[in-house]
Parts: structure tokens; C-alpha cells; sequence
């Protein structure tokens, strides 16, 4: 018969190797490709989410997080494309206005919140379908094509590459692959500032 062990916080309780089994994976599609879902939770309500700051691997974290939660969000509410459209994670107006929704969403349903504050989320989420509506006209991205917001040229600046729709059979697929790269981008940029390092004292430039 195997010897219990016991919890060291806990001499006197016995721990088992049994845990419940209710984490439920939602990333069974971007095991091989992407990020494993496996996420570690921070005490405390959330925090601000600064995309131009998050190191690589938080990066890749913070989208699929991010995903996971929008694809949770659309099919709850029934939300059409002309609201949270297929390829929302190319445009960063949607890519903020949803982080923002999000963690507004984390902080609502927080244990430590007040009982009204899902209340107060879903009357901002009302506000938020509009800008979303708002967003995605201006942007021109589609339930089955996408293209790069149009961008106004100031005086001075060069002419703004030409606007083209392109197609997407698999936006799933789309979605991996461009969070791949941008993780990659996000990594060389790191990589190219500790190569400036001094060797000697781990001092920055």
C-alpha cells in the first residue's frame, strides 16, 4: 500500500494525487501551432493590458487569451461580423477596443467586485457594440475578406500603399499564423536590444 504524503502546509492533512478535473481546454486547435492555453493565475483583479510593451511570451499569451474569450463572447451574444468580424485580430482599432472589453469583463466578474458590477459591464458593452460597428465600416474588413485599415496621408508623408481585399479560407489558421509572426517580430526586437548589452556588466546601452 503507497504511504500518503501530507501537505507542508498541513501536516496533519493528507494530499492526494487526485485534483479535480475541471479545466476545461479551449485551445485544442492551437495545441500543435500556437500557444498551449496553459495560463497561471495572478492574484488580485486584473490589470491593464499594454500591447506595445508585452514581451514575447506574454505577447503570444495575452492573444490567445484574448481569442479564447471573443470566440466565447460572439457565439454567447449571437454577435454578426458587422460587429466582431472573423479577422478583428489584423486591425488594431478592434484589437484595443476588445482587450479593453475584455479586461472590463475580467474586472466585472471578479470575485471581489460588487454584485451589480456585470450590470455595469453589460451596459458598457452596448456602448462598445457601436464603436465595434464603427470600427469595422471605417475598416472594410469582411466575414470572408480582410484588408488593412485605410490610413489618411498627412502633407509630407509618402502615399499610403493601395488597399486590397484579400480572401481567407481558414481564419483560424490566419489567426496562428499572425500571432506567430507577430511573436517573432516581438522576440527579434528583444533579441536585437540585449545583443547591446555590455558583456561584462549586463549594463544596457
Amino acid at each position: 500500500m503507497t504511504e500518503p504524503t501530507f501537505n507542508q502546509t498541513d501536516p496533519d492533512r493528507p494530499q492526494t494525487d487526485e485534483t479535480p478535473d475541471d479545466d476545461l481546454d479551449l485551445d485544442d486547435e492551437y495545441d500543435e501551432e500556437g500557444y498551449d492555453g496553459e495560463e497561471e493565475e495572478e492574484p488580485g483583479p486584473p490589470h491593464p493590458v499594454n500591447w506595445y510593451l508585452l514581451r514575447a511570451d506574454e505577447l503570444e499569451k495575452e492573444w490567445y487569451a484574448l481569442n479564447r474569450w471573443v470566440e466565447t463572447i460572439r457565439r454567447t451574444y449571437g454577435l454578426p461580423a458587422s460587429v466582431i468580424p472573423p479577422f478583428w485580430h489584423r486591425h488594431d482599432e478592434l484589437l484595443w477596443e476588445l482587450s479593453s472589453l475584455h479586461l472590463h469583463w475580467l474586472c466585472a466578474y471578479h470575485p471581489e467586485q460588487t454584485g451589480s458590477a456585470p450590470f455595469g459591464w453589460h451596459r458598457d458593452f452596448a456602448d462598445a457594440r457601436q464603436r465595434l460597428r464603427e470600427w469595422v465600416a471605417a475598416s472594410g474588413t469582411r466575414l470572408d475578406r480582410d484588408r488593412p485599415t485605410r490610413q489618411t496621408t498627412w502633407p509630407g508623408e509618402d502615399p499610403a500603399d493601395p488597399v486590397e481585399d484579400v480572401f481567407v479560407a481558414d481564419r483560424d489558421r490566419d489567426f496562428v499564423e499572425y500571432v506567430a509572426e507577430q511573436v517573432a517580430e516581438r522576440r527579434a526586437a528583444e533579441d536585437a536590444f540585449y545583443a547591446g548589452a555590455d558583456a561584462r556588466t549586463g549594463e544596457l546601452p
